[in-house]
């Protein structure tokens, strides 16, 4: 009985995560945003694909949260260094945040490649922030929730981006560790 079970579970398993990974597809189908470098990439096939994430949503003029929040993310690149991860970073004022604006603050917090920080169009970014659950009215009332999902496995958590780094880390390391 038990090795069926373990056959059952390795036949089963990957169809699974096939299946996440296609409804997530569908889900972010067709979101095209511009990365710092101004280049326009779907936020699916190019940023969420197979991979762990750690999403959070900011403007560059923000003199509140964004910089702790940045302070975090720029700890996180350093300490986990794992190619799944990938580190985005949202604007929640396209209309303002520029590519060179986003690429400028990138080059300030020294944003590695697998840091990423978005604009684009209103309606795009706005889109996209919609099917996060992180659209604000204005840039000031963005959330200081930072998202973190595996998108092979579906698992996804939230954390407080204004937490203890440590405390951040550890809740992306379960993600990242979700088999």
């Amino acid at each position: 009985m038990k090795t069926i079970l373990i056959f059952f579970l390795a036949a089963v398993l990957p169809l699974a995560a096939r299946a996440q990974s296609e409804a997530a597809g569908k889900y972010f189908h067709g979101l095209r945003l511009v990365n710092q470098e101004g280049r326009t990439i779907d936020l699916y096939d190019d940023v969420l694909k197979n991979r762990v994430v750690v999403i959070n949503t900011f403007f560059t003029t923000c003199e509140g949260s964004c910089p702790i929040m940045a302070g975090n993310f720029a700890r996180l690149q350093k300490e986990l260094g794992d190619e799944r991860l990938q580190l985005v970073s949202i604007s929640a004022d396209p209309l303002t945040d520029t590519p060179a604006k986003l690429k400028e603050y990138a080059a300030r917090m020294h944003a590695s490649a697998r840091w990423t920080f978005l604009t684009g169009q209103k309606e795009q970014v706005d889109a996209a922030l919609r099917k996060l659950g992180q659209y604000a009215e204005t840039p000031s009332a963005h959330s200081n929730i930072i998202i973190i999902g595996n998108l092979r496995t579906g698992l996804w958590k939230k954390a407080f981006g204004l937490a203890k780094p440590e405390e951040i880390a550890a809740i992306v390391k379960s993600v990242l560790d979700d088999e």
